[in-house]
């Protein structure tokens, strides 16, 4: 199998399949995050203009973090920084990126979606865009492939010799096997009558960053020893998350899972209903007497 090309061209202009494919994925994840908020009679009319900057500052986040990592390899030229169709972005620093531009956007334009709610909402959503953008984005990227292997399932990638592991292909099953687990967790927690609490969330760090570990150590072209700061990272990630976890269930306070949304405009006529049985009562009360 040849390598899928990594970029082509309309006229003057280089479309690189690695940023449509981030593009889409960008889209859905917009797009289940507004279904999502809608369900709960959240308003979203603020949404799009907030994605936007989320987006801006996770590429930002993505690159910035990627480049201090390899700074040594971008010493030697510093135009490569402003490269990122040829990769070289860091999941970690996305993600640093866009919540860094999305908390104070939600508390601002939507306050009273609390932060725990906010974050088990979007923990799924961004599981599965992961699946999605794996496929879309580094399957591919110029080098998007892992060791090199004889293996029937071995693809060729763009700027790497002989087949490779399909690392991006293997993230993704990963990526939609935690999903499923995230799911499963909410569910148990409609059934159970309990909430936002952080679980939703916390599983999603703890079982995703089990993922990166081994990946980064297993599949990529690079020594198999500890020596990785995402092996590293994604290691302090599970311990932390999976302690947090254990706390919460342990201290087991948690609210109710449904979100029952009551109008102010409601609430003073079922005031303005009950003074008007009590009136009522007041007056059979009075002609008894």
């Amino acid at each position: 199998m040849k390598p899928i090309p990594v970029s082509f061209k309309i006229g003057f202009l280089t479309i690189h399949t690695y940023g449509i494919g981030l593009a889409i994925t960008f889209y859905i994840g917009y797009k289940l995050f507004e279904r999502a908020l809608k369900k709960r009679n959240y308003e979203v009319e603020w949404l799009a203009t907030a994605f936007i900057w989320i987006i801006i500052s996770a590429i930002v986040g993505a690159r910035i973090v990627s480049v201090v990592a390899n700074i040594k390899f971008y010493k030697s030229d510093w135009v490569q920084i402003f490269e990122i169709w040829q990769g070289g972005v860091s999941s970690y620093g996305g993600l640093l990126g866009g919540f860094l531009a999305g908390v104070p956007l939600i508390r601002k334009k939507l306050p009273e979606l609390k932060l725990p709610e906010a974050l088990d909402i979007v923990a799924p959503i961004l599981v599965l865009c992961w699946a999605i953008g794996r496929l879309l984005g580094p399957q591919l990227m110029y080098r998007g492939g892992g060791r090199k292997t004889n293996m029937w399932f071995g693809l060729e990638y763009a700027g790497e010799v002989g087949k490779r592991l399909p690392v991006p292909i293997f993230q993704s099953i990963e990526c939609l096997i935690v999903f499923a687990i995230l799911l499963y967790i909410v569910k148990r927690q409609r059934d159970a009558g309990k909430k936002r609490n952080y679980i939703v969330v916390l599983s999603a760090i703890f079982f995703w960053d089990i993922t990166r570990f081994f990946d980064e150590f297993l599949y990529l072209d690079r020594p198999q020893r500890l020596w990785d700061a995402v092996e590293v990272f994604s290691l302090i990630l599970v311990a932390i998350s999976g302690i947090l976890i254990l706390a919460i269930k342990k201290r087991g306070e948690l609210m109710d899972f449904n979100r029952n949304i009551v109008s102010d405009e409601n609430l003073s006529e079922k005031d303005d209903d009950s003074s008007v049985d009590d009136s009522n009562s007041d007056e059979t009360v009075s002609q008894e007497s």
